[in-house]
């Protein structure tokens, strides 16, 4: 359901997707969310209405916490999942995604 959600919000603001991952085919598990995570600056991980961001610049949590905010109960990364710029985005939030899309 996020999943649409995201896409849908994508095209309505006329933002295209360099690529796409069907999460059914292509499994990352937690060392690969982790690899991702060590590319980005920043992560902000949705879960229901809950927001929250992680700055890996100012304070690097341990693996464990990140795994917390990134991998699903499949053992996976949540999806829907994107790398803006800098940023990581896990699970949909327009508003998140407004902010790093500058939308």
């Amino acid at each position: 359901m996020t999943c649409k959600r995201a896409q849908g919000f994508l095209e309505s603001v006329g933002v295209s997707v360099a690529a796409v991952l069907d999460a059914k085919k292509v499994r990352m598990g937690p060392a690969d969310a982790l690899a991702l995570a060590r590319k980005v600056d920043r992560i902000v991980a949705t879960r229901g209405t809950k927001v929250v961001t992680v700055s890996l610049k100012e304070d690097r949590p341990d693996d464990a916490t990140l795994l917390a905010h990134l991998i699903g109960p499949s053992g996976n990364l949540r999806a829907p999942a994107a790398v803006v710029g800098r940023t990581l985005l896990v699970g949909f939030d327009e508003t998140e995604y407004r902010r790093a899309l500058g939308a």
